[in-house]
């Protein structure tokens, strides 16, 4: 007698899928980053080859000098950033999942069935991480490696200045739309690519590498930050990534990090323009705003915060009839 066994079924199907959805997650990544540094160096070949053929070699070089005083410099730094960053990072891990994996909704997790009411916790979480944000930098800009590393240290100061002086030039504001532009291009766009890169394909890797949750979370979120080359604000971006993936980890859903990532973003946007425009006193440069009271009320929140978002997205996975779980 034949016993209908939807498991086996979906084993079945999941077998067929082919080879590659059976690739061990070790090869997955190193597959991944082969895509990803081939996407990455073909942006980069179309940034610089469009920066080369609207505006001259001279402005290619002037960038790679950081000398910005050309007013077509900025317009020039948004293409490049677009061209060279933001479209790889964010066509890879949709290549890798949707046309090699096959699997988009595993490695992107692009769903929306999760409580709204993620996206409001999500809110109270990113604004009550600031003191705990700030402290970790202090912490960070702290940092000194011992005297044989000199010629790193210095390599890495070099990097941050750089990053520190392309960041003031594009946050450099003089309208309403130039904020605007901003909000849309650092804060929405960036998070939307990172997150699926990140949180995305690679946490999923590091998940199925690990078979542990909060080690793939961390993993991937030093990863995270390493990639920004910002060494000494390491510390932070590092737990600005683990929450975006907790957020993730428990929603199933890509879309409550990219929520968490955009108001981290646009915040630092919006503020910046406020306060050259002289709206506000404070400046959102200033390290030391908060008291070492505020540095443990802040983690003690977070902790209880994302708590209560792991049993709000919990009690929203009811079983259905195969024993799946709605993410």
């Amino acid at each position: 007698m034949l016993i209908f066994n939807p498991a086996k079924l979906r084993n079945l199907s999941n077998m067929i899928k082919g080879p590659v959805n059976q690739m061990s997650p070790a090869k997955q990544l190193l597959l991944f980053i082969a895509v990803f540094g081939g996407i990455f160096l073909v942006g980069n070949l179309l940034g610089f080859a469009m920066i080369a053929a609207f505006y001259g070699m001279g402005m290619l070089m002037d960038i790679g000098r950081l000398n910005l005083s050309n007013p077509q410099s900025i317009t020039a730094l948004y293409i490049l950033q677009i061209a060279t960053m933001t479209a790889p990072i964010f066509l890879a891990p949709v290549v890798f999942a949707k046309w090699i994996l096959r699997d988009t909704a595993n490695y992107i997790k692009p769903g929306f069935r999760f409580p709204w009411l993620l996206l409001v916790i999500t809110f109270f979480v990113m604004l009550v991480s600031m003191p705990l944000i700030e402290v970790l930098s202090n912490i960070n800009q702290q940092m000194v490696l011992p005297g044989w590393l000199s010629g790193l240290e210095q390599w890495m100061k070099n990097s941050e200045e750089n990053a520190r002086r392309i960041t003031e030039a594009i946050l450099n504001m003089d309208s309403v739309w130039d904020c605007l532009k901003n909000v849309f291009l650092i804060g929405f766009l960036t998070a939307v690519a990172e997150e699926i890169m990140f949180r995305g394909v690679l946490q999923t890797i590091f998940q199925k590498l690990t078979k542990n949750t909060h080690a793939a979370i961390w993993v991937t979120a030093a990863l995270f930050s390493a990639f920004h080359m910002e060494f000494y604000g390491f510390l932070p971006r590092t737990l600005l990534g683990a929450l975006f993936g907790y957020f993730v980890a428990y929603s199933g859903s890509i879309w409550p990090a990219v929520w968490g990532h955009f108001l981290n973003n646009a915040t630092a946007v919006v503020g910046t323009f406020l306060y050259q425009k002289k709206h506000i006193q404070l400046n959102p440069n200033d390290s030391h705003l908060f008291s070492y009271m505020g540095y443990v009320f802040s983690a003690i929140i977070i902790i209880i915060l994302l708590l209560v978002y792991k049993k709000v997205a919990q009690g929203s996975q009811k079983p259905l009839l195969n024993g799946e779980e709605l993410g």
